[in-house]
């Protein structure tokens, strides 16, 4: 709507006319009748000597001349008011006319459909799903960069580039398999040679757990206890063959190995010659013992009754040479020679 048609309408009188032109007329037309009042009144002050009709012209007239330059000097106010409202509603209007303007266009571009934005913003979609893909794989996420290629694919319809995506996830997460299965596996060929089976049993049940799916790692307790196997295998041999070369100190290492593998029906199997090694091992420390005590040599004596003592805990022997192992290491200690004097630790 108009501003000046406003300001017309805001100065409008209730009949339609304006103080300063169309009200005119009333104040002439009040202006002649209290002329005419005047002089009616000078008649009748005259005639009848009356002054009421006289002095109503008067109060009239004056009434007039006031009441006329007041109502012209307001209507005057009131127009440089409303001009003022105008300026100051001018620019307020062409604002709100802005505001319309940008209203109309926001419910405009809300009526887009939400397939209209996904194909005008498709592009950056794109790169951003991209870039989310990559990330993934760089933290080794391979079910998340997965679940993102099928998101390329199904939201976008970019299958073939979804696709390439989706076989450098299972490259990259194979290739990690391998190398994670590899420093496993060398933990637990470490574990094997130094004979811990039950630490490389435990690498290989935490890798199992980390892919259950990968049939090499699945298989890991098979290969341990394989190995296992042979090792026993391979310790047997080396038993039976040390027994054939009546290799004493070498039979009674092998056995303290094999104690850890036979089962009781193996160990049933060990018992008779087990016997005659540890039979030959005592008579050959007897022996040994006795020689040092002999030819007083009380620190060996004192080596090999320790090992006596210490291997065969339970023998007759071992009883013996405890009872002098006091004497022998205060000798050993003082460094005595054979004086004739004393009376020397017998052999045993």
């Amino acid at each position: 709507m108009d501003n000046n048609a406003l300001a017309n309408d805001d100065t409008a009188a209730p009949d339609g006319s304006g103080p300063d032109g169309s009200l005119t007329w009333v104040y002439v037309l009040a202006l002649v009748l209290a002329i005419a009042a005047i002089g009616g009144g000078v008649f009748v002050a005259i005639s009848m000597k009356s002054w009421a009709l006289l002095s109503a012209g008067v109060a009239g007239l004056i009434g007039v001349m006031i009441a006329w330059p007041v109502a012209a000097h307001l209507a005057a106010q009131r127009t440089a008011a409303t001009s003022s409202i105008d300026k100051c509603l001018t620019p307020v209007m062409e604002r709100f006319e802005q505001y319309a303007v940008m209203l109309d266009l926001i419910s405009e571009q809300q009526l887009i459909s939400d397939r209209a934005k996904a194909v005008a913003f498709r592009e950056k979609d794109r790169d951003a799903i991209r870039r989310a893909i990559q990330e993934e794989i760089y933290r080794q996420d391979w079910e998340a960069a997965l679940a993102l290629c099928g998101d390329m694919e199904t939201s976008f319809g970019y299958r073939q580039e979804a696709e390439v995506f989706r076989q450098e996830v299972f490259a990259k997460r194979q290739k990690s398999i391998q190398k994670n299965v590899s420093d496993a596996a060398a933990t637990i060929d470490k574990h094997v040679k130094a004979e811990q089976w039950n630490m490389a049993l435990r690498e290989a049940e935490r890798l199992m757990a980390q892919y259950p799916e990968d049939e090499r790692v699945q298989n890991l307790p098979n290969e341990i206890e394989a190995r296992r196997q042979a090792h026993k295998r391979q310790l047997f041999e080396s038993w039976n063959d040390a027994v054939f070369r009546k290799d004493v100190d070498g039979s009674i290492e092998i056995l303290k190995k094999l104690d850890v593998y036979v089962t009781p029906e193996e160990a049933q199997g060990l018992q008779e010659s087990a016997r005659g090694v540890i039979k030959e091992k005592i008579g050959n420390l007897r022996t040994q013992f006795s020689l040092a005590v002999q030819e007083h040599k009380w620190a060996e004596a004192v080596r090999i009754g320790d090992i006596i003592v210490h291997d065969f805990p339970n023998t007759q022997m071992a009883k013996e040479v405890r009872d002098k192992m006091d004497a022998l290491r205060q000798r050993a200690g003082n460094g005595h020679a054979n004086t004739g004097n004393k009376a020397e630790p017998a052999a045993v």
